[in-house]
């Protein structure tokens, strides 16, 4: 690792653990999985590359995990990301092949949380995964209306002007019945921008070092337009939740990036730079999408940054 490089991960680390509160307790919540064509998850990388950590069936399907994160923090209980939900209709799930036990529901219950208890609903982004169970139907199915109706929604603005008026190529993944009622509930809330920039190579990684919500926020723009990251420090600990900057465990390698980034040029720097960042300073990424990991750690080798070790939240921190 050159010495411009290590200069630059030591100021992404101050800045992100800098503006984290302790948290007084954090669950996995999960949601469920689906299947994508593996191709498209990857990208330009060849089947006989991502099938090593990532197996397809005899479509060339894979499995996904939609896994949240609960936040219990003083008098606020703060929900990452929802899952798809299930008000879309059964052609539209039939696309994405849902499967397993899990619910958002079901996850919180046995937890002993009910929906209702969530103070703030955090969108990392507002395609259709990531925030399609933070609304539903309303009781006559009529219309829409927010599935947390106690909650504030946090977005920012640039990634809601993005979102609301999207480009062609995203559009099937920002629907309006997820996005629009948010703020049309006067629910919807924005976190600020970032506060710190580093840039490299005409490339920068933005933080917010204490969001709304009391913990730091990483922006990315090559997955979609402001893409926010939360970090969290817990017992000592910093976890990053990946979001799609890294939906698995299999994305490492740096041209591993999926075919959905709008800007996959941006993702390589951005990727690069976070987790040499991780690797310097041990954090705890906590992987959104993997079906078969909660939570990695990561380390440098001589072929780059690669996985170190993997655990579940109850081996962090119970």
């Amino acid at each position: 690792m050159t010495q411009k490089n290590s200069r630059t991960s030591r100021a992404i680390s101050k800045n992100i653990v800098w503006g984290n509160l302790k948290i007084m307790k954090i669950h996995v919540v999960n949601t469920g999985y689906f299947k994508l064509d593996g191709g498209a998850m990857f990208g330009v990388v060849p089947k006989s590359l991502w099938t090593r950590t990532n197996p397809a069936d005899e479509n060339n399907m894979c499995s996904w995990a939609l896994r949240s994160l609960l936040i219990e923090d003083g008098k606020r209980l703060i929900l990452i990301d929802t899952g798809m939900g299930d008000k879309q209709s059964d052609k539209f799930f039939s696309h994405y092949y849902l499967h397993g036990d899990d619910s958002l529901d079901k996850s919180l219950n046995q937890m002993g949380f009910h929906r209702d208890e969530i103070t703030d609903v955090f969108l990392t982004h507002l395609h259709f995964d990531h925030c399609g169970g933070a609304i539903q139907w309303n009781k006559n199915k009529t219309g829409y209306e927010p599935a947390f109706k106690n909650a504030h929604y946090w977005s920012t603005k640039n990634h809601w002007m993005w979102a609301t008026k999207p480009n062609r190529r995203e559009k099937a993944s920002f629907l309006e019945e997820n996005i629009v009622p948010m703020q049309q509930s006067g629910q919807l809330k924005f976190i600020e921008g970032p506060n710190s920039s580093f840039s490299k190579e005409n490339s920068s990684i933005d933080f917010l070092e204490k969001s709304a919500l009391s913990f730091g926020v990483f922006f990315a723009d090559g997955h979609t337009e402001k893409q926010m990251l939360p970090t969290i420090l817990h017992q000592g600990k910093t976890i990053v939740f990946m979001g799609d900057l890294l939906p698995t465990a299999g994305h490492l390698p740096l041209p591993f990036v999926m075919g959905y980034d709008t800007r996959p040029l941006l993702t390589l720097p951005e990727k690069e730079k976070f987790l040499n960042a991780a690797a310097d300073h041990n954090y705890y990424l906590f992987l959104e999408h993997d079906a078969h990991n909660q939570i990695i750690t990561v380390k440098h080798t001589e072929k780059g940054v690669r996985l170190n070790k993997v655990f579940t939240l109850d081996q962090l921190f119970n």
